[in-house]
């Protein structure tokens, strides 16, 4: 389970960075300067809040809109409960599913308990996708749809206040 930041500087290289790092030749060095400690310490505790679970990565993000990947599907599946953790790993290990989440599910409406995003560059793709993600399920699944987006409400992680 992830640990809450241990200080003050944990808490504002958090707040700093959780927009992305600096876009200069020396994130580390630029971060810093920011909160006056040394660029090593920054890489440290950096790395110790990956290994710790404060952080999940450290990465580029990129808009997959603008790489093309317009056609993004939420898929939902029924699977048995007893076996979602088992069924949601082989979902979540494709490289072409990008979340992977256990669910409630809210009966009699809705029946579906694991959610698997897809990004395509078409609607075939996608399409495609779902049938891929339904042959790994096989008889495992009892029902499925899939919820494609229509337009970006929000596209943003978790912000803390600074």
């Amino acid at each position: 389970m992830p640990t809450r930041a241990k200080d003050d500087i944990e808490r504002r290289l958090i707040v700093a960075t959780q927009a992305g790092l600096p876009l200069v030749p020396r994130p580390y060095d630029a971060l810093g300067e920011q909160l006056g400690i040394p660029a090593g310490e920054v890489r440290q505790r950096l790395a110790a809040m990956l290994e710790n679970g404060l952080i999940r990565r450290i990465g580029a993000v990129p808009n997959h809109y603008a790489l093309g990947y317009r056609h993004n599907g939420m898929t939902v599946w029924d699977v048995d409960d007893a076996r979602i953790d088992e069924l949601g790993e082989k979902i979540g290990a494709l490289d072409f599913v990008t979340h992977c989440y256990r669910r409630p599910r809210h009966l009699p409406d809705w029946p579906y308990n694991l959610f698997a995003m897809v990004h395509c560059k078409s609607r075939e793709e996608a399409d495609q996708r779902v049938v891929e993600i339904a042959a790994l399920l096989a008889s495992a699944c009892r029902a499925h749809d899939v919820l494609y987006s229509s337009r970006i409400l929000k596209k943003t992680g978790l912000r803390i206040a600074g």
